[in-house]
């Protein structure tokens, strides 16, 4: 019996995210095929030159956006931000500095110490148990 092993593709769009770079700004040839794994992998270890320009310039996903100005996903949308923005805007808004901004750090910022909080307390009570 021979073992023969299928070849793994995903949407552009799945490539897209785990490369953490905005579909619409990658060239065509990306956009309108599939990505295999083999070549999501080859992308990673050795990016060419489009993919080095756009993690570096933009225009950046959601995700890249919020944590570059480190807020949350939600804290882009409350503070109307709703499309991608480049680094050279990022920039500009830490900045700036508008009111959501600052406001949305802070809440971000609660959030982390809470979660390290409740990690903490977890660790805790697993070591209680384990004593005990």
């Amino acid at each position: 019996m021979t073992s023969h092993q299928n070849t793994q593709t995903m949407k552009p769009a799945t490539a897209a995210k785990k490369l953490g770079v905005y579909l619409e700004a990658t060239p065509a040839e990306f956009r309108e095929g599939v990505v295999t794994r083999a070549e999501l992998n080859a992308l990673q270890t050795d990016p060419p030159a489009w993919l080095r320009d756009l993690r570096r310039d933009g225009p950046h996903p959601r995700p890249v956006v919020a944590a570059k100005l480190g807020v949350s996903i939600a804290g882009l949308h409350r503070g109307g931000v709703a499309e991608p923005l480049t680094t050279e805007q990022i920039e500009a808004l830490k900045e700036e500095r508008p009111e959501w901004l600052e406001r949305e750090r802070a809440v971000q910022a609660d959030v982390r110490k809470e979660a390290a909080r409740v990690k903490k307390l977890h660790a805790e009570r697993a070591e209680r148990a384990e004593r005990d």
